[in-house]
């Protein structure tokens, strides 16, 4: 419920949130825990994670999620919207007779480090169910207060557009990445500036002019919506400390300066294979020379044919660390203890947490990306976050630049829109 706007007293101070003092001691228009749907996969729910994180909510949050049915027949099936996707598989299901070559068979869903905060797998976390959330939300709403309620990703749009339409007097609902369409479903947008790419006149001269209405965005930006450089994510100072403390014994004894090498994998817009990992393997020759040590990464999108090469010929150098894969993953202590980064072009997530830190970035790949990722690279070069890496560097020579901080100017954001609807997060 939220709260009631009474007249102030002739002569009384302004009030500085906008909701009188009657209110103060209450829990009427006081937001004190978060609800994350998530989908299941890291690099999305990161982004809400790390928003919740940086308004102080991370421990008062319950995680949901909506989830698909993955393997076989399925992967031609993610472009449907959710609910449909589900209830064609039980036909199909039926029809096949739950056949586990034709209908189950294929990738899994990963579990998440809980070093990172991403919690547990699957297993622990709850189906994102409408009715439920609503019902949560009323019935605790004058016990303890409204509900944020953040999600990220394609598959989590109806569902927090429903929520927000079935209880929007306890409801602030936040929508991360750009839902395409509708965006009034939801009291928050917030979505990296390069969503807005078709808008350009660089992007209308791609597209033929029959096909530009189908192409989203349509319309610029309005009030409501909270434009970033890169992803939102959990990296900030405190978390830095932390890590840098916690992998302090593996890590303090390296040779410096240390490079941190994070290879993600092709994508829609960022197409590469073999190529790219001849040419970074043939550069990273070239700077070892300056490098006390480096640390390899591979994500779990990164093709076998990609770090097949790159372990092959760099493995057995002695300066270079191949992580494994196993756990614990050593994602936060590189982030920590690294001097410099080396990102492939394609991870939006890996860039804006490393251009979080202040060191120097450097970018393989930029150029085999094309349509929007083409502006999100550009951007991170006019902002001096990157630079593109080319192997003549001396790693031995630092840069610096105001890190990028897109999470806390969002949730400043959150807090501003909050009070013009005349709520607040607690104290």
């Amino acid at each position: 419920m939220k709260p009631i706007r009474l007249p102030e007293p002739p002569g009384s101070p302004p009030s500085m949130g906008g909701v009188p003092d009657i209110f103060e001691g209450g829990v009427y228009g006081v937001i004190r825990r978060a609800v994350i749907i998530g989908n299941g996969f890291p690099a999305s729910e990161n982004q809400s994670l790390g928003l919740v994180r940086a308004l102080g909510l991370s421990e008062k949050q319950t995680i949901y999620r909506v989830t698909r049915p993955t393997g076989g027949i399925n992967e031609w099936l993610h472009w449907l919207p959710v609910s449909i996707h589900k209830k064609l598989y039980y036909i199909i299901s039926l029809i096949y007779g739950y056949s586990q070559v034709f209908i189950t068979r294929g990738r899994k869903r990963v579990t998440f480090p809980s070093e990172n905060g991403y919690g547990i797998g699957l297993s622990s976390v709850l189906e994102a169910d409408v009715k439920n959330i609503v019902k949560m939300a009323k019935e605790t709403s004058e016990k303890d207060g409204p509900l944020l309620v953040v999600a990220s990703g394609r598959d989590t749009i109806s569902i927090a557009s429903s929520i927000k339409r079935l209880a929007s007097d306890n409801v602030f609902v936040v929508q991360i990445q750009h839902p395409r369409s509708h965006l009034d479903r939801f009291d928050m947008v917030i979505t990296p500036q390069h969503d807005y790419y078709p808008l350009t006149p660089h992007a209308q001269e791609q597209v033929p002019r029959f096909l530009r209405k189908w192409i989203t965005p349509h319309e610029p930006p309005n009030g409501h919506i909270v434009l970033t450089v890169g992803a939102l994510h959990q990296v900030d100072s405190a978390t830095l400390r932390s890590a840098a403390s916690a992998w302090h014994d593996e890590f303090a004894p390296l040779p410096k300066p240390l490079l941190v090498v994070n290879i993600g994998g092709p994508t829609r817009y960022c197409k590469y294979g073999a190529d790219l990992a001849k040419q970074l393997t043939a550069f990273l020759h070239n700077v070892l020379t300056s490098c006390g040590s480096v640390r390899i990464s591979f994500s779990r999108r990164t093709p076998e044919k990609v770090s097949n090469i790159i372990i092959k010929e760099l493995g057995t150098h002695p300066k270079i660390h191949i992580w494994d894969g196993e756990e614990p993953n050593p994602h936060m202590g590189n982030l920590a203890w690294a001097d410099a980064f080396l990102v492939t072009a394609d991870s939006v997530s890996m860039l804006s947490e490393a251009c979080s830190t202040g060191k120097p970035v450097y970018v393989i790949g930029a150029e085999r990306c094309t349509w929007k990722f083409v502006e999100f690279h550009k951007k991170l070069r006019e902002k001096g976050l990157v630079r593109t890496f080319t192997g003549l560097e001396d790693m031995a020579e630092s840069w610096s630049y105001p890190p990028l901080n897109d999470t806390a100017e969002a949730a400043s954001k959150v807090h501003k829109a909050l009070a013009e609807s005349g709520w607040r997060l607690r104290p």
